[in-house]
């Protein structure tokens, strides 16, 4: 017999914005030291390296926010809809193994 499954612990609470902040810092340092110490012509690529990275968390600086605002409007529309506080359910992969 199949032994009961334990309900999930709620998710941890973290603050999403400060740290693709603190990435998007870190790769600015480390462009900036790129720059300083300086390279040959066939390592340069690096410096785009850090950019990109640069850029990705720039956006997710700015996207973050409104991704978390869209999803607890979602969540309170759900929950206004079917009086139920809780998420949508998400499929259990552990059930289809009879």
């Amino acid at each position: 017999m199949p032994r009961q499954r334990r309900p999930d612990p709620p998710p941890l609470e973290t603050d999403d914005v400060r740290i693709s902040a603190v990435g998007t810092a870190a790769w600015l340092v480390a462009l900036v030291v790129l720059l300083i110490v300086g390279m040959s012509e066939d390592r340069r690529w690096w410096l785009w390296v850090c950019v990109t990275g640069a850029c990705i968390g720039a956006f997710g600086v700015l996207y973050i926010p409104r991704l978390q605002r869209s999803r607890a409007e979602a969540t309170r529309r759900h929950v206004a809809a079917t009086g139920h506080p809780t998420e949508l359910p998400v499929p259990d992969e552990r059930s289809d193994r009879s």
